[in-house]
């Protein structure tokens, strides 16, 4: 078997190319949202305003296990600089759009190089190291997410407001071209010495008729047409039909996608269990605290914002310390109950928010969520891949990749359910009949009441006898308000318990003794990674 050596330097080369990777898919999720606002205004479309992170989302969750069983088959460093070529090239087209039709499009082709690159960052973490070592570097790669969403928002800003939107896409240009060349120059091929098997296409056409339709259901339903209603009911049924035929292919498949024997691996199946589970949890906090703070507490915009860096630093923290312990002492299982306890703790006091709560509470509640979802993403990746075949890493990871993706979208769409039934019912009964009826109608909306500016210039124009009354609604809707998010992370709790549940049937991989140091690195999949 062909080895070369490779030396410390490279390696250091080659994680710097993997972090900066991600961190370029990381941050287009985070900075496009600052800008939307200028976009629209720029390109109009208001009525599709959802939609370029729809599509990125729907587009990057197919292209991760895709791209994971293709690496299988090819090698990771052409799909990995496939996939950077892929989002640099839809970056481009996203900064020249004219339209938001032709920003949606072009935000698609972006997700698709995206889905490449997050699952190929974690395969190239596999194969690069040795599983005693996976551990601590998965951790330290981890970290760019909560890097991402610290420094997105606010370099969305300020890249809008001193250079324009466009210049949000363009600048991932120099990022991406840096580290497509580490990555072509310093990353070694991998190839299998095996003879190339046939791409799951059928398994691949299957899985986009399952999700495509279940993704469009949860993003439009109860907005663009009712939950029980003829559109609704046959998407589901599209859905349900397709993943049918997609368990088929997969089990007749020579090169699935998802091999059936993960599904009979509690180190791997467990771990995608944990991975949906977990990111699931991570999302109450991240798209309802800001509400909760702008709307209840009475905090502006850009402080509810804010209020999402304090859950990353914990989430940064606690994915660097976990990927150290999990390289030391395993304990995949024990760590994975400690995350979920701490997570449900997490999600306990966050729902122990009220009217009367401080800001300082809900930064506290927070770093204690984030620590447990910090906990769990490197212990994820790592027993997945530590309990692969050698040659199915990079579908292992890719699968880790999708749940965590599959667990945010479902996530985000049943807490938007909750949260609009609570408010729908809640606001309907507020005692306001005293008011003007365009008063009446400010007040049931939800953009309004969580804008302290907005609330400000509507009570200036009330006539002075009717101000305690507005005064007294207001505050009812707030509670209204408050009692919707606090219902979310009731829910959560129960979510956290499940998995819970689940991380005691965790199989722990087996994680091989380090061996002195060396600087080994084998072309074959089927070889051994490098010593360091």
């Amino acid at each position: 078997m062909p080895e070369r050596q490779i030396s410390r330097s490279k390696i250091a080369l080659l994680l710097i190319g993997l972090m900066a990777s991600l961190l370029l898919s990381a941050l287009d999720s985070t900075v496009v949202s600052t800008a939307m606002k200028s976009i629209v205004g720029s390109l109009g479309g208001m009525s599709y305003y959802s939609w370029p992170f729809t599509i990125y989302m729907l587009c990057s969750m197919l292209a991760i296990p895709i791209s994971g069983g293709l690496t299988d088959i090819y090698g990771h460093k052409p799909i990995f600089l496939t996939g950077i070529a892929a989002f640099l090239g839809g970056s481009s087209l996203c900064g020249l759009s004219q339209s938001m039709i032709q920003l949606i499009v072009f935000r698609g082709f972006q997700g698709i190089g995206g889905g490449m690159l997050v699952s190929g960052v974690f395969t190239a973490v596999a194969d690069l190291f040795e599983p005693a070592d996976r551990g601590k570097y998965t951790g330290i790669v981890t970290s760019m997410f909560g890097l991402a969403s610290i420094v997105g928002p606010l370099a969305g800003g300020f890249i809008t407001d001193f250079l324009g939107w466009r210049w949000i896409f363009f600048l991932n240009l120099p990022l991406g071209g840096i580290a497509m060349l580490i990555i072509a120059t310093a990353m070694p091929s991998f190839k299998s010495g095996e003879l190339k098997k046939p791409v799951d296409s059928a398994g691949i056409a299957a899985l986009v008729f399952t999700l495509v339709p279940l993704l469009l259901v949860l993003s439009m339903a109860g907005k663009t047409f009712p939950w029980l209603s003829i559109p609704c009911i046959s998407l589901f049924l599209l859905s349900g039909v397709m993943a049918a035929v997609f368990l088929f292919a997969e089990k007749t498949s020579g090169n699935p996608m998802f091999p059936p024997a993960f599904f009979r691996n509690r180190a791997i199946s467990i771990s995608f269990f944990i991975a949906f589970f977990s990111q699931a949890l991570m999302f109450s906090a991240i798209m309802y605290l800001p509400y909760f703070i702008q709307g209840v507490i009475g905090s502006t915009a850009t402080t509810s914002g804010a209020v999402i860096t304090p859950m990353m630093l914990g989430l940064l923290l606690a994915s660097n310390i976990t990927g150290q312990l999990i390289s030391r002492v395993g304990k995949a299982r024990l760590l994975s109950i400690l995350a979920f306890l701490i997570m449900g703790v997490g999600e306990y006091l966050l729902s122990t928010m009220d009217t009367g709560s401080a800001y300082s509470e809900a930064i506290l509640f927070m770093v204690i969520l984030g620590f447990g979802v910090g906990i769990s993403m490197p212990i994820t990746n790592v027993n997945a891949q530590n309990a692969a075949p050698r040659q199915q890493i990079g579908t292992a990871t890719s699968g880790v990749m999708f749940f965590r993706r599959l667990g945010s979208t479902i996530g985000s769409a049943v807490y938007g359910v909750i949260v609009t039934n609570t408010l729908t019912a809640g606001l309907s009964g507020l005692p306001m009949h005293r008011l003007p009826e365009h008063i009446q109608e400010l007040l049931k909306n939800t953009q309004v009441i969580t804008n302290a500016q907005a609330v400000a210039g509507i009570r200036a124009e009330i006539p002075d006898r009717d101000l305690s009354r507005f005064d007294d609604v207001y505050l009812h809707a707030k509670e209204i308000l408050a009692h919707s998010v606090h219902t979310v992370f009731l829910f959560c709790i129960c979510l956290a318990v499940v998995g819970l549940v689940g991380a005691f049937f965790l199989r722990e991989a087996p994680v091989t003794i380090k061996k002195p140091p060396q600087a080994k690195l084998s072309h074959s999949h089927c070889g051994q990674p490098p010593k360091i």
